[in-house]
């Protein structure tokens, strides 16, 4: 069979469209691609690996750009074919969810891979790997899976006229959008419309996914990050309308909130972090909540975990600890809630249903700056930085670093330093290379990525201890339990 024919078998196997549908289906085909090239032959099957292929002769055929951007766009035109419309598709989801929750959110996260709208190949190419500390094993990836920006089209994008279409890249205006060279393709691209109290919100998948089944839920209005109660109730809700996902939020201040500040959103997943599984290191009661368990996380960061089986008094006491915490200041170690009306404190949370209660995370964020850490007092300092230097957001609190693309290439350097061979060791690594070596004098060829891999998980780790506002010694505990007694505790 040719190219076209077997993408068009593709696409009626996995459509509504029909048989019937085959000489239509052919005809907007070559209107994308033209149709010059789409008769060679072709034993692939699968349908992304075929939608790639006409990709590549639709520029040769003059009818796609040669950027990369450019061909995304085509791309996900293409696998728009087996992407059924929103209406559609929610429809669908309601009705399955309404039988099985479990089938609905499996149905739709199998579509979501099956469209290419999450980039399974590309996710593929992440190193990922664990590694033991005191705190448990410590989740480490560098990720691979975003292509580096050509030149060309940095340069193209600069000429690109300006748009506030789709205001951003949460907005729902997004679904189905061409996509150009200064915004992401999202024609194959679909989101669940579902009710969070009076708001309407989207559930969809990240197409670049740092964990199995990463997921969005974002606010259908372009409105800013906003830590508050509600914010308790909705992510509490999201875990209980989503059997087996974590739902949280990044905090709502720069420097230790994510990176999009500007739209309102949580992210969840079916995936277990590190923090998930840390036991407490101290217990206690809050006055007025005896049905609410709440203890200390043994954690590099300064957790406060609630759980109990009735959410209106984990909200409550979730609000009644942000609201302290707003407002508080303890000179003796640092924290320090305002400079003038310029508010620094909040809380990064993350919900959780596990064994028929309802879970909690608070973990305490402060963002004030010194002129000894003018990138943030609890920001990753510059000793560590060689290693990560962007803000520590939700997926870090939890233990699962995201580090720079750069160190693939530069651990490997590392490696052959280690080794005694010829390296190109970048010079903010050198001192950092030079420990390790000192720490393995042993090392070998059969050692070293291990202990590369090892060291990399001990700088995150301590990335972690720095963006805790209370440090995991005698004088920092001591702290975080002055702070704990004043929100008030049994």
């Amino acid at each position: 069979m040719t190219i076209l024919e077997r993408f068009v078998v593709g696409v009626i196997a996995n459509s509504d469209y029909t048989d019937l549908d085959a000489i239509y289906l052919k005809n907007r085909i070559m209107a994308l691609v033209g149709e010059e090239q789409v008769n060679e032959e072709t034993d692939e099957t699968f349908l992304i690996p075929l939608k790639n292929r006409l990709v590549d002769i639709a520029v040769e055929n003059g009818k796609c750009g040669i950027l990369q951007e450019e061909k995304n766009c085509l791309g996900a035109e293409l696998m728009d074919f087996i992407t059924p419309i929103p209406s559609v598709l929610n429809q669908s989801f309601w009705q399955t969810y309404n039988e099985s929750p479990a089938k609905a959110i499996a149905d739709f996260y199998e579509l979501s891979q099956k469209n290419d709208y999450i980039k399974v190949d590309a996710i593929a190419k992440n190193i990922a790997f664990s590694t033991p500390s005191k705190y448990g094993d410590m989740q480490i990836t560098i990720n691979l899976s975003k292509p580096e920006k050509d030149p060309k089209a940095i340069a193209a994008a600069k000429l690109a006229k300006a748009s506030d279409y789709p205001k951003c890249q949460l907005c729902m205006e997004n679904e189905g959008y061409q996509g150009r060279i200064n915004h992401p393709d999202r024609a194959n691209h679909r989101i669940i419309r579902m009710k969070l109290g009076e708001e309407t919100w989207g559930f969809q998948y990240s197409p670049y996914a740092y964990f199995n089944e990463h997921c969005i839920f974002l606010n259908t209005e372009h409105v800013p990050m906003v830590i508050s109660r509600e914010t308790f109730v909705q992510l509490l809700d999201i875990v209980e309308m989503y059997p087996g996902y974590f739902a949280g939020s990044n905090s709502d201040l720069p420097i230790v909130g994510g990176s999009i500040l500007t739209h309102n959103h949580y992210q969840g997943g079916r995936h277990t972090f590190p923090m998930e599984i840390a036991e407490l290191t101290e217990c206690f009661t809050f006055k007025g909540f005896d049905s609410v368990e709440a203890g200390i996380v043994n954690w590099p960061m300064s957790v406060i975990r609630l759980t109990s089986e009735n959410k209106d008094d984990l909200v409550d006491l979730a609000e009644k600890i942000r609201l302290a915490w707003r407002d508080y200041s303890d000179d003796a170690v640092d924290i320090i809630a305002y400079t003038g009306d310029t508010p620094h404190h909040t809380v990064t949370p993350i919900a959780r249903k596990r064994d028929g209660k309802f879970e909690l995370d608070l973990v305490l964020r402060d963002n004030h700056t010194s002129e000894e850490h003018p990138d943030g007092v609890y920001h990753p300092h510059q000793d560590v930085q060689h290693i990560k230097k962007e803000n520590i957001g939700l997926i870090e609190v939890m233990g699962l670093a995201i580090l720079p693309p750069r160190l693939k290439e530069e651990l490997q350097e590392v490696e052959k330093y280690l080794l005694g061979q010829e390296h190109k060791v970048a010079d903010y690594h050198l001192d950092w290379a030079k420990q390790i070596k000192i720490t393995h004098p042993e090392v070998t060829a059969e050692t070293v990525t291990g202990i590369i891999q090892g060291a990399v998980g001990n700088v995150f780790a301590r990335v972690l201890e720095d963006a805790g506002v209370y440090k995991t010694d005698v004088t920092g505990q001591a702290a975080f339990k002055r702070f704990i007694a004043s929100v008030g505790i049994k």
